[in-house]
């Protein structure tokens, strides 16, 4: 009898009810607090329709990793930002989202997500417009402007930094700024993985919400007749140019920034599938099968990661205000070269499609045909914006090159 009430004692301890509150090592407001967290991304992705591709698995990992006893990610095997294979090795000590983790942090999931994205993408609107380039260029000023102020907000003492060192996460929250997920994800798994949940769920969060943040800045950095500015038809684009584009960019970003390889690489390589015409079956799995697969494995494990500890805090607060400013500014960015740009340009360019030099493709294309139609019905700016937009995604992928190349 008294072995029947001991297994019942014990499978009363084990339950995540009894360890919520007994076990010391778990602090049961935060918790309470994080499985909440995850409860409302879930509601804004499916209620809200906030990137539930993206959020839906996000919300869950994060509800996964807080739930008491579940063990599914243990953050101390990656301590240091190492992954420690002996323990690793020892079933005992790893869960479930410990072994889909390591997609992330060996940088596996965003680069097919890269390739994925290069498959849908039609990249003829900025090689029918070159000038759309710098556009994406300017674009990323946000990345740069964060890193530049993550630098002296970090160096508060309150700041817990967890061993990262500061160019370290300083780079991770400016690249929030690129409007990238998969970028975001790649350069803070190799810089300041203690902070991926925070980081990639502003980053995220600030995608979604492209169609809130960005129309007061265009606005307020536009004329009414700067916005009314009719831009001609492209040129029709060739099938050898969309052909040799993806070859060209990859041989020549590669060899300025090489550690930008993988990304750029993928990207090109997806959209190789998609334009060399010989290719079908390949382009299709990686725009559906293999893209929704890994967004899956990549969202639930950035969830993951999320824990009550790393998330709950002073930093987290800072990531999230500095995430916005870093996307206020490469919207700014790219609007104000279009200005600048029109001052020597006999065609005028729209400043409009300067705001989709941020990598939210195709959303921020989308608001800048948006807000320009409310100005000139007559106004088509879509595909225009498209230009910068996918300009935005190589620009965001040499930036990301950039700062693992000087702080890796």
């Amino acid at each position: 009898m008294g072995q029947i009430w001991s297994t019942i004692l014990d499978f009363l301890r084990s339950m995540g009810f009894v360890q919520l509150f007994a076990n010391p090592d778990i602090v049961w407001w935060k918790t309470l607090i994080m499985i909440a967290v995850a409860c409302v991304l879930l509601y804004l992705a499916i209620v809200k329709k906030f990137e539930p591709l993206l959020l839906v698995p996000i919300g869950f990992g994060m509800l996964l990793t807080n739930l008491p006893g579940a063990g599914l990610f243990h953050e101390e095997l990656f301590a240091g930002g190492h992954v420690h294979w002996e323990e690793l090795s020892n079933s005992a000590n790893a869960g479930l989202l410990d072994y889909l983790y390591l997609g992330v942090k060996l940088g596996i999931y965003p680069c097919l997500i890269f390739m994925g994205v290069g498959a849908m993408t039609d990249f003829g609107p900025l090689i029918a417009n070159p000038k759309s380039l710098l556009l994406g260029a300017a674009a990323q000023l946000g990345i740069y402007v964060a890193f530049t102020l993550s630098i002296l907000v970090f160096q508060l003492p309150f700041m817990n930094l967890q061993g990262t060192n500061i160019q370290n996460i300083a780079a991770s929250i400016g690249i929030i700024g690129g409007a990238d997920g998969p970028t975001a994800i790649l350069v803070t798994s190799q810089l300041a993985p203690a902070f991926l949940g925070p980081i990639a769920v502003a980053a995220y969060s600030y995608m979604a919400l492209v169609p809130v943040i960005q129309p007061p800045i265009m606005k307020a950095l536009t004329t009414k007749q700067e916005r009314m500015i009719v831009m001609e038809q492209l040129r029709p684009v060739s099938q050898a140019e969309k052909i040799l584009f993806p070859i060209v960019v990859t041989i020549f970003v590669s060899l300025l920034v090489p550690s930008a390889a993988p990304l750029v690489g993928c990207l090109m390589l997806g959209n190789l599938f998609r334009e060399c015409g010989v290719t079908e079956r390949l382009s299709k799995t990686v725009q559906n099968e293999l893209c929704n697969i890994v967004t899956i494995f990549l969202g639930v494990c950035v969830g993951a990661t999320a824990t009550a500890d790393t998330f709950i805090n002073w930093t987290t607060l800072a990531i999230i205000v500095l995430g916005v400013i870093a996307f206020m500014g490469g919207t700014a960015g790219g609007v104000l070269l279009a200005k600048f740009m029109n001052l020597f340009l006999k065609k005028k360019i729209n400043p409009l499609i300067g705001s989709a030099g941020v990598s939210a493709v195709p959303m921020a294309a989308r608001v800048s045909q948006v807000v320009g139609q409310k100005e000139n019905p007559k106004n088509f700016l879509l595909m225009h914006a498209m230009g910068p937009n996918v300009a935005g995604v190589i620009g965001s992928a040499i930036a990301a090159g950039v700062f693992l190349s000087l702080f890796r």
